[in-house]
């Protein structure tokens, strides 16, 4: 898995979901019991997961910002920050196959 798969993942659930309003945000996720929002923000989570164990540092929780809008550019971030860690190729994998269950289920 390369870094460009990864960002073709995220590209792809980027396109799917940045043009959404605070209602579908707050809708609940198909198949599931949290919105769609609390759903990619459990991505973003586990993207920096990835990347903090990568670089060797703790785990730090990210903030939940009140506008769910934030939540694109958040993606965006901590893809990019573990690409720039230097992932090896299973740990992107790992990450781009997490991009693409979650693209699934919004």
């Amino acid at each position: 898995m390369s870094a460009a798969e990864l960002d073709r993942a995220v590209e792809l659930l980027v396109r799917q979901v940045g043009h959404w309003q605070q209602p579908r945000w707050a809708a609940v996720a198909e198949g599931g019991n949290v919105s769609r929002a609390d759903l990619v923000h459990r991505l973003v989570q586990e993207l920096a997961n990835l990347g903090a164990d990568v670089e060797g540092e703790p785990r730090r929780g990210v903030p939940r910002l009140d506008n769910d809008l934030a939540l694109v550019d958040q993606l965006r971030v901590v893809a990019a920050d573990l690409v720039a860690a230097g992932a090896p190729d299973a740990t992107l994998g790992r990450a781009a196959a997490e991009v693409a269950a979650t693209r699934s289920v919004l």
